[in-house]
């Protein structure tokens, strides 16, 4: 993790079509690519954009270093003529993105690259390996965090995670997806996000009783003081003695400023309500309940609907590997090339499958809110020098079933584009904001949408639809294919 310098985490393939443009063509076409994913993750309704701070910090430091060189040309299949050039290698081009918290949309372009045809290629695989993953997790975080309905949720899968990156980068991702606090203390103090947490069984099991392990702990950390229950009977021994303790606490004049227990077995509903009325009739009512135990965001939702009293959740495994969707789906496809005239020439990848068919041209994105509720109505695709009017009426269609339409009456609406320029001439021109700044953006970003698009099961579909103009382009160059 300490290695800025990440220019060779790439795919062998994009090296060699680098070695296959160098020596076939122009070094300066420039292209477009759009880096954007197909469906959205977890079955949900929209996901949530993250990464962005660690894909410009890689941009920033790329770089073929002489080890590199040396490595790539032991591997015997790329000429010198093609190493040396790669010793000045530098980023010179532009990249748009929607920035870090934002709610995004399957189709829609997250990242956009402009530049020379050989860096826009390198980069492919980093950004989508930095995007994917933390926009992954950030959508999971998302969906735990909504199912828990203002409680807090913790971040605790350090250990569980697919290595130190995906831990580390993960938990950044969940804080930007709604945790309040991680286990990570690396995560911490890289990014500045607020690190919680409590003991273990061994705490417990390594005093001579549990009051004495209660006891010892409420002397070290009186003012953040969770005591786990549950090493040896959770109702009959676990909670009697955090009782006794906190009333010890109390007895002294020791402020009880944040107190309470954690579940991490058992019935968790059960032993919650059961627990809640102990607490109570011994005096604590402002005590927390918090739980741990392989949570995600179903078994929170069932647990709420079965009236457990806990307000306070460790989630881990579920959410550090996103584990019933482990992967994001993010593509990088080549969208158009600059004509010798200096204007884009559109491009179109084509399939048998609809949705893997691109969206051609150098595009932007639209976000269209309905201007009494500030609720989200639609994302526009369209051509980056299109412009729009508010209030003139706006029509909608679906790309893949145009038939289906929207119109919508000019003042109705708001409209505001979604990319911002990062690079522009290989230098950076964007300040990424702190991460809890993030998060709090990415909170009112989830405000924007409709509740039956945030719902768990079955959410409505927000409709991400083509400008006309884009949509004739598309058109027209399918009907071009199909003639050839």
């Amino acid at each position: 993790m300490d290695r800025q310098n990440l220019t060779l985490l790439t795919d062998l393939y994009e090296l060699t079509m680098m070695q296959g443009y160098f020596k076939n063509k122009d070094q300066n076409e420039t292209v477009v690519f759009d880096a954007f994913y197909r469906s959205n993750p977890c079955g949900g309704g929209f996901a949530i954009a993250a990464g962005l701070e660690q894909l410009i910090q890689y941009i920033k430091e790329l770089r073929f270093d002489n080890e590199d060189i040396e490595y790539l040309s032991s591997l015997g299949i790329f000429d010198k003529d093609f190493l040396d050039y790669l010793r000045d290698f530098k980023f010179t081009g532009d990249i748009y993105a929607i920035p870090e918290g934002t709610v995004v949309f399957p189709r829609e372009p997250l990242i956009k690259v402009i530049a020379p045809i050989m860096q826009a290629q390198l980069v492919e695989t980093a950004i989508l390996n930095i995007i994917n993953h933390q926009s992954l997790i950030a959508t999971k975080a998302a969906r735990v965090c909504y199912a828990a309905h203002g409680d807090g949720i913790m971040e605790f899968g350090l250990r569980r995670a697919q290595g130190p990156d995906a831990g580390t980068y993960g938990a950044r991702a969940a804080m930007i997806g709604g945790c309040v606090g991680t286990s990570n203390v690396l995560c911490g103090q890289l990014f500045d996000v607020p690190v919680k947490g409590t003991h273990a069984h061994s705490w417990i099991m390594s005093f001579p009783d549990e009051y004495t392990a209660f006891k010892t702990y409420a002397n070290l950390y009186p003012s953040a003081c969770i005591l786990l229950v549950d090493t040896y009977d959770t109702l009959k021994s676990g909670v009697p003695n955090a009782i006794r303790v906190f009333t010890e606490m109390r007895e002294a004049g020791i402020p009880l400023t944040f107190y309470g227990i954690r579940l991490d077995s058992g019935d968790l509903a059960y032993l919650s309500k059961k627990a809640r009325k102990m607490l109570d009739n011994a005096g604590f009512t402002d005590a927390v309940i918090s739980a741990s135990n392989d949570l995600d965001e179903f078994l929170i939702q069932s647990l709420k609907e079965q009236g457990a009293a806990i307000t306070s959740w460790g989630v881990g495994t579920h959410l550090i590997t996103s584990k019933d969707c482990p992967s994001f789906g993010g593509v990088y496809k080549l969208a158009a090339i600059m004509g010798k005239d200096g204007k884009f020439v559109p491009k179109i990848k084509l399939s048998e499958n609809s949705e893997k068919v691109t969206n051609p041209g150098n595009k932007t994105i639209y976000r269209i809110y309905e201007k009494e509720s500030g609720k989200i109505k639609a994302d526009l695709i369209c051509l980056a020098d299109e412009t729009f009017d508010e209030n003139e009426p706006m029509l909608l269609f679906d790309p893949i079933e145009p038939w289906k339409k929207t119109k919508l009456a000019g003042g109705s609406y708001t409209l505001r584009e979604l990319m911002v320029p990062v690079f522009r001439n290989g230098e950076c021109c964007y300040t990424s904001p702190k991460v809890m700044d993030i998060r709090a953006y990415c909170q009112k970003e989830q405000d924007t949408l409709w509740d039956e698009t945030r719902r768990l099961v079955n959410p409505h579909k927000v409709y991400v639809d083509l400008s006309s103009k884009l949509y004739d382009i598309k058109i027209e160059l399918l009907d071009q294919m199909g003639q050839a």
